[in-house]
């Protein structure tokens, strides 16, 4: 029991999952899990195993001991697959929603193993600003995901606003000579300083296409 509570808290904290969304993984009260993790209540093996695959621990399993399965046919994706879901949100109207932290409605939404830091969002990728003759290429029709909690470091592809422009836009933010650029991957569209003027809304975590 104690070994599986030291497992179940690092894991916990190390994919900083908070007992209340553990227990929102596992369809039961907050209070349930804090029983289980304070010893005040004792839980099956088969709960103990549940809460490891909730924390995407799905190869280990609890029987006298915490063990790895046998199962030989366990695919790598079985072994580890989290999912999360974010909201889809487009261009027009993006900083005003981001802004005043709008709820979405019934706005579609996305999942990904990506666990975001911050209240991230996808956004579907328009134009051609962002599609490189080689390399690095974000083409439109993907999606990309927003993490607005991430450090926007020179490297980094960014959703940005300038102050007076009603639409954000996708670039990518470099540092030459000093000085921070907002630069697109296509070659033909021009870079642009950055300053005090411009905001950025988010750090680009991910980028997937739909077919």
């Amino acid at each position: 029991m104690d070994k599986w509570i030291a497992l179940v808290k690092a894991n916990m904290e190390d994919r900083k999952v908070t007992q209340g969304e553990l227990a929102e993984r596992l369809g039961m009260s907050q209070g349930g899990v804090g029983h289980w993790l304070n010893k005040r209540r004792v839980p099956s093996l088969a709960d103990m195993t549940r809460v490891l695959e909730a924390l995407g621990l799905g190869y280990l399993e609890v029987a006298l001991e915490i063990r790895e399965k046998t199962d030989e046919n366990l695919t790598a994706h079985a072994r580890y697959n989290p999912s999360f879901r974010y909201p889809v949100s487009d261009w027009k109207g993006l900083c005003e929603v981001r802004e005043e932290r709008a709820t979405y409605g019934a706005a579609r939404f996305e999942s990904t193993d990506y666990h975001a830091h911050g209240e991230a969002f996808w956004l579907p990728v328009t134009g051609d600003a962002m599609t490189a003759p080689s390399g690095l290429s974000i083409s439109a029709g993907m999606m990309i995901l927003v993490d607005p909690a991430i450090t926007a470091e020179p490297g980094r592809l960014v959703v940005a606003q300038w102050a007076g422009h009603p639409q954000a836009t996708f670039r990518q933010l470099l540092e030459e000579s000093g000085q921070h650029y907002l630069v697109p991957l296509n070659p033909t569209y021009p870079k642009r300083l950055y300053t005090d003027d411009c905001r950025i809304l988010g750090v680009v975590v991910q980028a997937t296409v739909k077919f």
